[in-house]
């Protein structure tokens, strides 16, 4: 009988925490089931729709004028992610303590860096399903990584990752293949 009272009260200790943070953000979309153990931070108008039974544990940040789309079953975990564009992120994904970025924040080009960031500075983020992204890890702009794929920690993700492979380092290099 303790238990089941334990669970209740953990149940509605997440409906209560949902319910608040819907009220306090308009652009939040949640889940059914969601547990935020934690706290999220959202910034800049950025709108974000998180799956259902995801759980957000520590602080969760989203920032940009851009769209973050989070699936069902994930866990993020002191996760930042800045959307200008877009960042999609598919169903049973881990993101452990990274950054998540689909922008540059500023123009490259010497004469142009105190300008406001134009198009060509900013490119959606796809990290398609079951993947994984380790602590301090950090995913730029315009980056597909590929289903069942893992992101060692404090890697560096400039280009697109395939399906099934482990990458670490920075530069990014793959490590091992899941499929071979």
């Amino acid at each position: 009988m303790t238990a089941i009272r334990h669970g209740l009260a953990v149940r509605t200790v997440f409906a209560v925490k949902r319910g608040w943070y819907r009220l306090r953000y308009p652009r939040l979309r949640l889940g059914a089931g969601v547990q935020i153990r934690g706290r999220l931070r959202l910034r800049r108008g950025v709108r974000v729709s998180i799956g259902d039974h995801t759980r957000l544990n520590k602080l969760v940040r989203f920032a940009g004028s851009g769209e973050v789309r989070v699936g069902a079953h994930c866990l993020l975990n002191a996760t930042w992610i800045g959307a200008w564009t877009s960042v999609t992120i598919g169903d049973r994904c881990l993101l452990s303590d990274c950054e998540l970025f689909d922008n540059d924040f500023h123009n490259l080009a010497p004469a142009r860096r105190h300008d406001p960031p134009t198009a060509a500075s900013r490119a959606p983020i796809a990290v398609e399903d079951n993947v994984w992204i380790g602590a301090h890890a950090l995913v730029m702009k315009g980056v597909r990584i590929g289903r069942d794929s893992v992101v060692g920690a404090a890697t560096v993700v400039r280009t697109d990752v395939p399906p099934g492979v482990v990458v670490i380092g920075n530069p990014q290099q793959i490590a091992k293949k899941f499929h071979d």
